[in-house]
C-alpha cells in the first residue's frame, strides 16, 4: 500500500489530540482511576480479568509490554495474592494466569469507575453527538490497525420530535449542494411534510427514518394518492455519509411492503432524470417509468419522471 509522508501540521494535530485525550481520561495520574495502581498495572489486571487463562507471553504481546517489566508486575501481584498460576497441560514451561478472588475484588471498583467515567463523559453530549464520537473512535481504530471497517448497521424507525424538520433541511441542503435547486424546492418539501404531519392516516400512511449509529441518515414517506387504491412515495432522501449502504433500497422496500399490507393496488412516485441513484433503486424494486416531461423548476431545467408499480 502506498503511503504519503505526513506534513508537520498533521503530525502536530495528532500530537495535540494525544495530549488532549490522555488528559481527558487521566492516564498520566500517578494512580489510575484512583486505584493504588498505575495505568500499566491496571491494563495487566484488565487482561487477566477478561482473558481465559492467558500466559505472560499472551499479555506481553497484547499490551506490547517489555517482558522484564511485566515479570516484575506479575511477581508483585502474586505477592499481594491477586494472581494465581497454573502450569499448562500442553507446555510445562508456560503458566496460565488468573485473578484470585482477592484480585477480582481489587479490580472490580476500578472497572466500575472506568465505566462511570466514560458514561459521564458521553452524558455531556446528546445522542447524535455520542454516535459521532463513537464513530470517529472506530474510524481511528480501523485506520491505525489497518483492519477492515466494521459493517455498518442501518435501522428504520418511526419519526420522533424534530425529525420532520430534519427531513426538510436534509432535502433542501442536499439538493441545493448537489443540483443547485433553489428555495422554492425547500418550500415544496416543507409543504409536503406539513401536510403529512397535520393530516396523515396511520392506517395507510407512514414515514420512516433511517438511523445509523444513532444519527439520522435517510427518510421516506408513503401517503395516500388522489387516485383510489394508489399510494405515493414522497421525499426519499439518503444523506451523503450513508450512501452505498443500501439505505435507499431499505426505505423503498419498506414502502412497498407496507403498501401491500395496507391494501393498496398501486404505488406511484415522481422523480427526475438526473437522480440516477434513485432511479436505479426504483427500477430494481420493480417500478416502471410511465411518462416524463421537460420542466423549469427551482431555477433549473429538469426532466420530471413518473414511475409506477402494480401491486
Amino acid at each position: 500500500m502506498k503511503t504519503d509522508h505526513p506534513d508537520t501540521d498533521r503530525v502536530s494535530a495528532v500530537r495535540r489530540f494525544n495530549r488532549f485525550y490522555t488528559r481527558q481520561i487521566g492516564v498520566l495520574r500517578k494512580n489510575f482511576l484512583d486505584s493504588p495502581y498505575s495505568l500499566g498495572e491496571m491494563r495487566v489486571l484488565y487482561e487477566l480479568a477478561q482473558g481465559n487463562g492467558p500466559t505472560a507471553s499472551d499479555i506481553a504481546r497484547e499490551l506490547d509490554l517489555d517482558a522484564g517489566y511485566l515479570s516484575r508486575v506479575l511477581r508483585d501481584f502474586e505477592k499481594r495474592g491477586l494472581v494465581s498460576r497454573t502450569t499448562s497441560k500442553t507446555d510445562a514451561r508456560q503458566s496460565h494466569l488468573a485473578l484470585t478472588a482477592k484480585g477480582r475484588k481489587v479490580y472490580a471498583p476500578a472497572e466500575e469507575r472506568s465505566q462511570s467515567d466514560v458514561a459521564a463523559m458521553l452524558a455531556k453530549l446528546d445522542a447524535g453527538k455520542q454516535a459521532q464520537l463513537v464513530k470517529a473512535m472506530q474510524t481511528i481504530e480501523t485506520l491505525l490497525e489497518g483492519a477492515p471497517a466494521p459493517r455498518e448497521s442501518v435501522t428504520l424507525r418511526p419519526p420522533r420530535h424534530g425529525d420532520f424538520g430534519w427531513i426538510v433541511s436534509c432535502n433542501a441542503e442536499t439538493y441545493a449542494r448537489e443540483y443547485g435547486w433553489g428555495e422554492p424546492f425547500e418550500g415544496l418539501c416543507a409543504q409536503i411534510v406539513a401536510d403529512f404531519v397535520n393530516s396523515n392516516d396511520p392506517s395507510c400512511e407512514r414515514c420512516w427514518i433511517a438511523e445509523l449509529n444513532g444519527e439520522n441518515v435517510g427518510s421516506v414517506m408513503l401517503v395516500k394518492d388522489e387516485q383510489p387504491g394508489t399510494a405515493r412515495i414522497r421525499l426519499l432522501i439518503v444523506d451523503a455519509k450513508a450512501r452505498g449502504l443500501g439505505v435507499g433500497v431499505q426505505l423503498t422496500d419498506e414502502c412497498v411492503t407496507f403498501a401491500r399490507q395496507a391494501g393498496y393496488t398501486k404505488i406511484t412516485l415522481w422523480t427526475h432524470s438526473i437522480l440516477t441513484a434513485a432511479r436505479q433503486i426504483y427500477q430494481k424494486a420493480g417500478f416502471t417509468l410511465t411518462s416524463s416531461e421537460n420542466r423549469h423548476s427551482w431555477s433549473k431545467d429538469v426532466v420530471a419522471e413518473f414511475w409506477d408499480m402494480e401491486l
